[in-house]
């Protein structure tokens, strides 16, 4: 039975509105969530969704008008501690935890028991522990949070929740930063809240989460409640209609390229190999093609790809761009050469996050806008940075400011810019979408078709399925450090998905055909 039957709301939020200066960032918006029920909460960044959870934490006061009652009494905004008070708490996406402390002392902190005006440590232990083995945790109250993994702090997080009584918890994109394991650990966790009568708030733009979790999804879309669904009427194309105003069928292009014999080849890989994670890897890039790498994680796709752009050190094989072999001895040499990658880690190995947009755009090509004198051209910079907002839509309040400060689908296209400056003959992209919302993804798919439409070869390596059988012309499947086989779009039929998982787990041979629809072609020479 859906609890929104069963029993009155625990939360509702009626008529919240909020404006910070000129700029309306909510208006009118209702949500509710009932006790035992996972609620999904969508949106693209921007929608309102952290402004929302913001007012509901006690962090941000609601314009007048609105109202927020847990268990039908009404709560008081703009006070965090009476917001905890009444049973709600936040886990945000960036985890607030003191890595030096141990769990029951993050678990407690600013609440401490005492006895004689001493933290009594005892005491905390004592508590601490019901909670952790509540929620099925390895680790002691004594272990200190800076030698857990991130899935471990996350369960941290959720104790700490669990030490003031929580009835509602929100949990803003947990899974971020959690392996597969931890993931499946937390949604145990889960499972075990909404047994134990706990409303959560999901916030997730991870629609395969969001099926297997919730029980009503709402959706927000410029600041402003879109509707709501039950579990039983979600879809994708739904969703995504309701997030982005149009349907799931506009975000991949409409017809795929077959590859032909008499394309020019831009990148030409041959026997490419690192003696571990990769082994003899032979493929080629056509002028104008998106090139799909897939396969299970630990497959060796990043680790080809790192080999291709000199990051790693190969122990075998060559490298062509244009008929010309190239000696990779590092990223730059593959830079200089016309290759650019867009890492999968775009905070840790990308961008300069307290560095602003225009120095972002223009860091790898500083040398070209030498002046007089050998000074730097800083109005040429500038353009430069402007005319990369404009041509990929980045949404800023200027060049200036820091590109830590700009949605994760933002920072991936200032990143894309960045490349772009370069001047590529390939651009090789890494989990190109990875953390990005629905909208930001299909404006990244737009661009990826008109660079490919520009003669650009585009390499994309891809978790998601349905991604890189939407964006790629043809697809090349890794096991175990190896290229298996290739699946191509025949002339009215797509790429299989079938045919790619055929590949990736073995259960077709690499010259078998792993779908009576799409031919295979057999390990790459």
């Amino acid at each position: 039975m859906n609890p929104s039957a069963a029993s009155a709301p625990r939360l509702e939020m009626r008529g919240i509105s909020k404006t910070f200066g000129p700029i309306r960032a909510l208006s009118g918006v209702t949500l509710s969530a009932h006790a035992g029920e996972v609620h999904a909460l969508m949106g693209e960044n921007g929608a309102g969704k952290s402004t929302l959870m913001k007012i509901l934490s006690g962090a941000y006061r609601a314009d007048p008008g609105g109202e927020v009652r847990i268990d039908g009494r009404p709560m008081p905004m703009g006070d965090p501690i009476r917001a905890k008070a009444a049973g709600v708490a936040v886990i945000y996406q960036e985890l607030s935890l003191s890595p030096n402390l141990s769990v029951a002392q993050n678990m407690f902190l600013g609440a401490e028991p005492n006895r004689f005006g001493l933290v009594d440590k005892a005491e905390m232990r004592r508590r601490a522990a019901p909670i952790l083995q509540r929620l099925g945790i390895g680790f002691g109250p004594d272990t200190k949070v800076g030698s857990l993994s991130l899935g471990e702090r996350q369960m941290v997080e959720i104790a700490r929740a669990l030490t003031t009584d929580a009835r509602l918890i929100v949990m803003d994109e947990p899974t971020t930063s959690l392996t597969e394991r931890e993931t499946e650990r937390l949604f145990e966790v889960i499972a075990g809240l909404k047994a134990a009568g706990i409303a959560v708030i999901y916030i997730s733009h991870r629609m395969e989460e969001v099926y297997r979790l919730s029980d009503r999804v709402s959706v927000l879309r410029d600041g402003a409640f879109v509707g709501s669904l039950d579990r039983g009427e979600l879809s994708a194309d739904r969703l995504v209609s309701m997030m982005v105003g149009r349907d799931l069928s506009s975000f991949y292009k409409k017809e795929h390229r077959a590859p032909q014999a008499d394309r020019r080849t831009v990148l030409a890989v041959r026997g490419l190999g690192d003696g571990r994670r990769v082994r003899d890897c032979s493929f080629d890039v056509f002028a104008g093609e998106v090139l799909g790498i897939a396969g299970l994680v630990g497959s060796g796709r990043t680790e080809l790809a790192r080999l291709v752009f000199g990051a790693d050190r190969a122990t075998g094989g060559t490298v062509e761009l244009d008929g010309r072999p190239l000696a990779l001895a590092t990223p730059r040499d593959a830079i200089d050469a016309g290759i650019a990658y867009l890492t999968e880690d775009r905070k840790g190995l990308g961008l300069f996050l307290d560095m602003s947009l225009a120095d972002n755009v223009n860091i790898g090509v500083i040398g070209r806008d030498a002046g007089r004198g050998g000074l730097r051209d800083f109005a040429k910079a500038r353009a430069r940075a402007e005319d990369a907002v404009k041509r990929l839509s980045i949404r800023t309040r200027g060049t200036r400011i820091n590109v830590g400060a700009l949605s994760g689908g933002n920072q991936q296209k200032v990143l894309l810019a960045r490349l772009l400056e370069t001047r590529p003959r390939v651009i090789i992209l890494d989990e190109p979408t990875r953390g990005v919302d629905v909208g930001a993804k299909s404006e990244i798919y737009r661009i990826i078709d008109q660079l490919a439409a520009a003669g650009i070869g585009i390499v994309a390596i891809s978790s998601d399925l349905p991604e890189i059988v939407g964006i790629a012309d043809r697809v090349l499947v890794m096991r175990e450090g190896r290229i298996a086989g290739e699946v191509a779009a025949a002339p009215g039929r797509p790429i299989d998905q079938e045919a790619i998982m055929s590949l990736s787990t073995g259960s077709a041979g690499p010259h078998q055909t792993a779908s009576a629809r799409t031919p295979i072609k057999g390990e790459a020479r």
